[in-house]
C-alpha cells in the first residue's frame, strides 16, 4: 500500500497504523483524529465532509472529547472504518484528489495539542512479567523462592487510580508519602527518594458488560479496542513500607502517563507471536488458542537537561508471561463488568537480560548499581527535571507500526 501523504520511511505511523486519538487545533476546536507520518486528519471534517455515510455512525461521532462513544461502536463498526480510513489516504483514492477537504481536516502534528485518548472510568494494573516478578521477589523476598505460590495460577492485579491517568507530555509532581528508614521503626514524612518509572503496555476495552457476566480467552479480543504506551510511575520507598497486606496505594495512584495514539489489535495482527510456555498447566477458563502475544519493541531514556537522551532499557513485549486474553478473562470471571475506555495495564515488562529490565529497581538492584549518563552522572533512581520518555512499535517484512511515544518530566514536591 502506498499513500499520496509522505512521510518517511521509518514512521511509525504508516499505512499500515491508521491509529485513533483526540486533538486539539489552533482555534480550541476538539475532535477525533487519526494520524498518518506527520499528518495529523480530523475525522469529524471527513465525516460533515460525507466521506462516512455509507456507515451508521449516528450524530457525528468524531465530534467529541474522547474516543469512547465511537469505540463502543464495536469492532463491527470501528473495525470497516479504520479500513475506509486506509483506503482515503492510498494513492488515488476520493480524499487525495479532493483538495478543499484536506485544507480543512489535515494539519501537521506540530499544530495540535495532543489529549487524554478516552475518559478512563476503570484501572486495572497487572503484575504479568515473570522475568520482573522474578527479580523483585529475589530483592525482597527470597533469591531461591522469588514468586509467591499464585502468580503461575493467576494474572496478578490490583485496582488502581484512573483519575490521575495523564496523556504524555503532562509533566509530575514528586510525591510525598510515609517512609520507613532502613536504621529505624518509626515512620517519616516526606518527598519520594526512589521514584521509579515502569515500562507497560495497557489495553483499553471498548464495551460494557452486565455484572456478573464473563468473558472468555476466545471472546476477549472482541472487547479489546487498542493499545497504549504506559508508564506507571512508582515510588518504591512509600511501596515498601506501605503494601503490606493491601497492596500499592500511594505509591501509585499519583500518576500515571499515556501515549496519545491508541494502536488497534487489527494494526498489530501482523505482529503475533506465540507466547512463554506456562507450567504448571492453567486453569480451563485461562485456556487459549492461538498467539496472543505481539513483538513489539520497547525502548526506555532518561533525558536530563546536561545529558540529552541516554538509553536505559531495551525491552519487548513479547515477553508476557500473561497475554491480554488471559488478563481480561481473569478479571471478569467473577462477574466484573466492564465498561468502554477501561484501561488494563500490563504491569512492568521485563526481559532476560539486564538492559531490558523495566524498572530503576531492576536495573540499578535496587539502588546498588548506579547507571552513568552520558554526562558523567549516575542515577539510582528518576531525579527532579529528569524526563523519561518510552517507546514503542513493530516492524516486520517492510512493515512498521508503533505508538509514538509517552514522556513525563518530573518537577519538585509541591509543598
Amino acid at each position: 500500500m502506498k499513500s499520496f501523504i509522505q512521510y518517511e520511511e521509518h514512521s511509525d505511523f504508516s499505512i499500515y497504523n491508521i491509529p485513533f486519538g483526540v486533538a486539539i487545533f489552533g482555534d480550541e476546536e476538539i475532535s477525533c483524529v487519526t494520524r498518518i507520518g506527520d499528518t495529523v486528519i480530523n475525522l469529524a471534517v471527513l465525516y460533515e465532509n460525507g466521506y462516512f455515510d455509507e456507515f451508521d455512525l449516528g450524530e457525528n461521532v468524531f465530534e467529541a472529547f474522547t474516543l469512547n462513544e465511537f469505540i463502543s461502536l464495536g469492532k463491527s463498526v470501528t473495525v470497516p472504518v479504520r479500513e475506509h480510513i486506509q483506503i482515503l489516504l492510498l494513492e488515488n483514492s476520493e480524499l487525495s484528489k479532493d483538495e478543499d477537504t484536506q485544507t480543512e481536516a489535515f494539519h501537521s502534528i506540530e499544530s495540535v495539542s495532543m489529549q487524554l485518548p478516552v475518559h478512563v472510568p476503570n484501572y486495572t494494573d497487572f503484575y504479568s512479567s515473570i522475568e520482573h516478578a522474578t527479580n523483585v521477589g529475589k530483592m525482597f523476598r527470597d533469591p531461591d523462592n522469588a514468586l509467591l505460590p499464585n502468580w503461575k495460577h493467576l494474572p496478578v492485579g490490583y485496582h488502581g487510580r484512573a483519575s490521575s491517568i495523564v496523556v504524555s507530555g503532562t509533566p509530575i509532581h514528586r510525591p510525598k508519602g510515609q517512609t520507613l528508614p532502613a536504621d529505624s521503626e518509626i515512620p517519616v514524612f516526606g518527598p519520594t527518594k526512589r521514584l521509579d518509572f515502569e515500562l507497560e503496555i495497557a489495553f483499553i476495552t471498548n464495551s460494557y458488560t452486565d455484572l456478573g457476566e464473563s468473558v472468555s480467552t476466545k471472546e476477549a479480543e472482541e472487547h479489546i479496542f487498542g493499545l497504549v504506551l504506559f508508564n506507571d510511575w512508582s515510588a518504591r520507598d512509600v511501596q515498601k513500607w506501605e503494601y503490606v497486606p493491601l497492596g500499592p496505594f500511594l505509591a501509585k495512584n499519583f500518576g500515571s502517563s499515556v501515549s496519545p495514539w491508541i494502536v488497534t489489535l487489527e494494526a498489530l495482527e501482523p505482529f503475533r507471536v506465540e507466547g512463554p510456555k506456562q507450567e504448571p498447566e492453567v486453569l480451563p477458563y485461562l485456556k487459549y488458542e492461538g498467539n496472543k502475544n505481539f513483538d513489539i519493541h520497547l525502548q526506555t531514556i532518561i533525558a536530563t537537561e546536561n545529558a540529552g537522551e541516554n538509553v536505559v532499557c531495551t525491552s519487548n513485549f513479547k515477553y508476557m508471561y500473561w497475554n491480554m486474553a488471559q488478563q481480561l478473562a481473569h478479571h471478569t470471571v467473577n462477574g466484573c463488568n466492564l465498561e468502554a475506555g477501561d484501561m488494563y495495564a500490563s504491569g512492568t515488562i521485563s526481559g532476560k537480560t539486564e538492559d531490558s529490565f523495566g524498572s530503576m529497581l531492576e536495573l540499578t538492584w535496587g539502588g546498588s548499581n548506579p547507571l552513568k549518563l552520558k554526562d558523567g552522572s549516575e542515577r539510582k533512581f528518576i531525579e527532579d527535571n529528569d524526563t523519561v520518555i518510552m517507546r514503542g512499535w513493530c516492524e516486520k517484512e517492510g512493515k512498521r507500526v508503533g505508538f509514538g511515544e509517552v514522556s513525563g518530566k518530573i518537577l519538585p514536591t509541591i509543598d
